[in-house]
């Protein structure tokens, strides 16, 4: 064991400057003080020698003074003499709750893993001489005081949102999409000025928590700054994840829209910082608590539909209903979720699930697919999961395989929406049977030799067999020119028609002049190309169609043909 033994009178600096000797003023540097620390907990007090003689690698001791006897040196630990500590802490060292460490030869730093109260007291940092004289200082002292540990921290109960089960740490579930809301109490009664720092983390389900594995949500810093880990920091930036002091002890934090991912084991951490007379901050204690395990029922695996009443067949005019129910265990719509439903259909044989027929969006407003526009199709929510799909007057083209289509989505911050799941029904078919109406179209140039000038006539006879009552029909006539430098003819053109509600449509004739659709009886359509010109000439049809009209007034095509082609050839006069 090692004793500070007094220090020799040393001879003034400016005397030894005096008389011509080089000075070397040793100094022993060690932290301002006093530290204040709380027991249980570690410290590491640095200390460095400078301006010195001798070799690089300088010894240290360190000596405590407590403070009912001020004046007695306690041997704590040294760099040169392993049985130097005095019996107070000769089992500590022994154990590594007390050493030293060497940072380099001429720096160490003491640390003590757990502090007693005890610890309490003036440490010296002496360094034995290597100088050829004494001169400058070969210890350094600061006082060190230790506070009883006062820091508490603990779990507030979960409040309303989420569904609690009766375990220690409670067990709580939430909806994907809903507010997760966790809470927790930290004080201190030190008597000392410090701050408080507390932060919520998350330890992912099964595993052991710790430091390395428990992963920071957000925490509210010594300087009441709120920063967020890594993985939550896109989250805090939009507003989604708060954390707010409500009173003197308690603090909330809230995750908007909880995501698969946010499962797990939710702690509290609560760290007690103090200001050290050099300005720096040190954290003197640091307590955690479990809040809660937390399940996040995702949308995905609870997402269900199913379809009725099961394969239909209809006729032509009646209508069709169809009936989808969405069910699982699934927030409400409102804040925090949201649901669109839509029907597809496809035709018998065709893949995939096909077009869209109607859907109701995440408002509620309706909205009819490609190709149903001018249709009466209601698309309604008839229940509080299910909704209606009906088609007013069935068609031969609504034949098919239908499915319903249910999607759920989230709110993030400001109300945006983001998908997190959709589910399909079971293939439902439905099947309309045909008119049976067939067609037959003869056309044909009237006086069959047409000169420039001329008007041309072109006539197209209709026959009907089958079909229901009521039936209309309509005629349209088509050109197709051959293609300059070719003898291949381009695409059909549409010409001019007569619809089957007896309205002309005129399209564009090739020579640019008048042209005349008319309907010149029952079942015989005509085209009249006035003031023939050399444009005129191409390769003319005739193409009727069949409609019906259903109880709705709706139109739809019940078969159709196409005539032969009838050549029209403006002639000049004298070939």
């Amino acid at each position: 064991m090692g004793a500070l033994g007094p220090s020799p009178r040393l001879p003034p600096p400016l005397l030894l400057l005096m008389l011509g000797v080089q000075c070397f003023a040793r100094e022993v540097l060690v932290p301002k003080g006093p530290l204040y620390r709380v027991a249980g907990t570690a410290i590491s007090i640095s200390c460095n020698v400078s301006s010195y003689e001798g070799p690089a690698q300088q010894d240290f001791e360190w000596f405590l003074y407590r403070p009912e006897a001020p004046e007695a040196a306690l041997g704590i630990v040294s760099t040169r003499d392993a049985r130097f500590s005095y019996a107070v802490f000769g089992a500590r060292v022994a154990a590594g709750d007390v050493q030293v460490q060497r940072l380099q030869g001429d720096a160490v730093v003491l640390r003590i893993a757990h502090l007693q109260a005890q610890d309490a007291g003036v440490y010296e940092c002496y360094t034995p001489s290597t100088d050829a004289r004494y001169l400058g200082s070969y210890s350094g002292k600061v006082e060190l005081r230790v506070l009883p540990d006062t820091l508490q921290v603990s779990a507030t109960p979960p409040g309303p949102r989420g569904r609690q089960a009766p375990t220690s740490p409670p067990r709580l579930t939430v909806h994907e999409g809903q507010e997760l809301a966790l809470g927790c109490v930290a004080r201190t009664s030190t008597q000392q000025h410090t701050h408080l720092a507390v932060s919520f983390g998350r330890a992912v389900p099964e595993v052991p928590v710790g430091r390395a594995t428990l992963q920071e949500v957000v925490g509210l810093r010594p300087d009441l700054a709120v920063e967020a880990g890594a993985p939550y920091a896109e989250r805090l930036a939009a507003g989604e994840l708060r954390l707010g002091k409500e009173g003197a002890e308690r603090y909330r934090m809230v995750v908007g829209g909880a995501q698969a991912e946010d499962a797990g084991t939710y702690h509290c951490t609560a760290a007690e910082w103090i200001q050290d007379p050099d300005g720096s901050w040190a954290q003197i204690a640091e307590k955690r608590a479990v809040l809660a395990h937390v399940d996040v029922q995702t949308l995905s695996s609870q997402l269900a539909v199913a379809v009725g009443p099961g394969e239909r067949r209809i006729g032509p005019g009646e209508p069709l209903e169809l009936l989808c129910n969405v069910s699982g265990a699934l927030p409400p719509p409102g804040r925090h979720a949201a649901y669109s439903v839509g029907w597809e259909m496809a035709p018998a044989g065709a893949p995939g699930p096909g077009r869209l027929v109607a859907q109701l969006d995440t408002d509620g407003v309706g909205s009819l697919g490609p190709g149903y526009e001018g249709r009466h199709i209601a698309m309604e929510k008839v229940a509080s999961r299910t909704y209606r799909l009906r088609l007013e007057a069935a068609r031969p083209g609504d034949a098919g395989t239908y499915r319903c289509l249910a999607k759920a989505y989230v709110r993030g911050s400001g109300a945006r929406l983001r998908e997190a799941a959709s589910a399909r029904s079971r293939p439902l078919p439905v099947h309309v049977r045909e008119e049976g109406v067939v067609l037959e179209a003869v056309a044909w140039l009237a006086g069959g030799t047409v000169y420039r000038g001329e008007t041309a006539s072109l006539l197209c006879n209709i026959s009907v067999r089958g079909g229901p009552p009521g039936l209309r029909l309509a005629a349209s006539w088509w050109v197709e020119r051959p293609e300059e430098g070719t003898l291949s003819s381009g695409p059909a053109q549409l010409v001019g028609g007569v619809g089957q509600d007896g309205v002309a449509e005129l399209g564009v004739r090739p020579g640019g002049g008048p042209v005349s659709v008319e309907l010149v009886g029952p079942r015989s359509h005509r085209l009249r190309l006035h003031g023939l010109g050399p444009e005129d000439e191409g390769v003319y049809h005739c193409a009727p169609s069949a409609w019906v009209q259903h109880a709705d007034y709706s139109w739809y095509q019940a078969g159709s043909a196409r005539s032969g082609p009838v050549t029209v050839y403006p002639y000049t006069h004298g070939e």
